[in-house]
């Protein structure tokens, strides 16, 4: 497809921070195809909840919020959760008529004509005034780089291909990553495998206690602290400490939870550390987090000499044309919501001015 068409936003990717933004989009007036476009790399309605591991059934959610304007409803909580919030993304996308389009991928975003940004992907190219970026972290799984990883004889997995527990039957498995990801793996494959080692950089921290309201707004002002400075964003859970629920605690007394220091490097047989003890392994789950997935974005130069991206609220500090929704701070569901609400404004601002902003 050679013609370019022109919108007045542009929105890349249609889980919680991208449909959040649609919503708002269509409520202050855009026309969907129109005025506006979501463009989604994914099969199909979900985000990255469609590919989320069977076991992760929608009762092991933690904080899931509905979004704007549609109630997510009684859900079973023994269904699978790329399921519930599949169906639930399907059913939200067709009552307020956003009509996203997939599966398309954006190549890149770049300097268009007239003060416009040039969104280009596999079903052409998009002229626009705005773009609300909202692809989140799931394209980006972060693999550490470990002395003699190339020579480990077993299987190496990371939380974004996670098999769920019966794929570790009788094997051997070393986990690593100290967040809720690494502890739920851990607590589901113990029955299933033969050993189970779990190591992590920094000892975990459990949360005792509710995390109430105050506790949530302090945990987030850390994280938009680190995007206001330039510097790469850390998870929302990173800072706020695990929560020390019944399975947890089943998990540190039993001796599931039993964490060790990071090991020094990775052998054919297993991992080592640098006092020369060893665990021998099979496999090794890598439950390392992942990283924004903002690449296309890299023509605009939005990187500061941190490594992130400067962010004011959802505003791109060195184009404000660029909105980053789900992106730091707004990581998380109810996040996402706000912010969408916050990058929709700021783009009618931005809009209403008399000459497009130029970068």
């Amino acid at each position: 497809m050679n013609s370019v068409r022109e919108v007045e936003a542009v929105v890349i990717g249609a889980g919680q921070a991208g449909l959040s933004s649609a919503y708002h989009l269509r409520r202050t007036g855009f026309e969907p195809g129109r005025g506006f476009v979501v463009l989604d790399h994914s099969p199909g309605p979900g985000g990255a909840w469609q590919f989320r591991w069977p076991s992760l059934t929608y009762g092991k959610v933690h904080g899931m919020h509905a979004l704007p304007g549609m109630e997510l409803g009684d859900a079973d909580p023994a269904r699978a959760s790329s399921e519930v919030i599949g169906e639930y993304f399907d059913r939200y996308e067709k009552t307020f008529d956003l009509r996203v389009r997939r599966p398309v991928d954006v190549r890149a975003v770049r300097e268009g004509t007239g003060g416009r940004l040039l969104v280009e992907t596999s079903d052409g190219d998009w002229s626009t005034r705005a773009l609300i970026n909202a692809t989140g972290t799931w394209d980006r799984p972060f693999w550490p780089r470990y002395p003699g990883q190339e020579t480990f004889r077993g299987r190496q997995v990371h939380t974004a291909r996670y098999p769920g527990p019966e794929a570790f039957a009788g094997q051997r498995v070393v986990v690593v990553g100290g967040g809720a990801s690494g502890t739920q793996h851990l607590l589901e494959i113990a029955p299933y495998a033969a050993a189970t080692t779990w190591v992590t950089r920094r000892p975990p921290v459990f949360r005792e206690g509710p995390f109430d309201e105050g506790a949530g707004r302090a945990a987030v002002a850390l994280v938009e602290e680190r995007v206001r400075r330039g510097l790469p964003p850390r998870s929302v859970v990173s800072v706020t400490g695990l929560p020390l629920n019944d399975a947890v605690r089943r998990g540190l007394a039993d001796g599931v939870l039993d964490r060790q220091p990071m090991f020094e490097r990775i052998t054919p047989d297993g991992v080592e550390w640098g006092d020369g003890r060893r665990v021998a392994a099979d496999v090794i789950l890598w439950a390392t987090g992942f990283r924004p997935a903002v690449e296309h974005l890299a023509p605009l130069r939005l990187r500061e000499p941190g490594g992130g991206i400067r962010v004011e609220g959802t505003r791109a500090v060195a184009d404000p044309r660029v909105h980053l929704v789900g992106y730091g701070p707004s990581a998380s569901t109810v996040g996402a919501n706000r912010a969408g609400r916050a990058a929709v404004r700021d783009v009618r601002r931005l809009l209403a001015e008399e000459e497009p902003v130029a970068a």
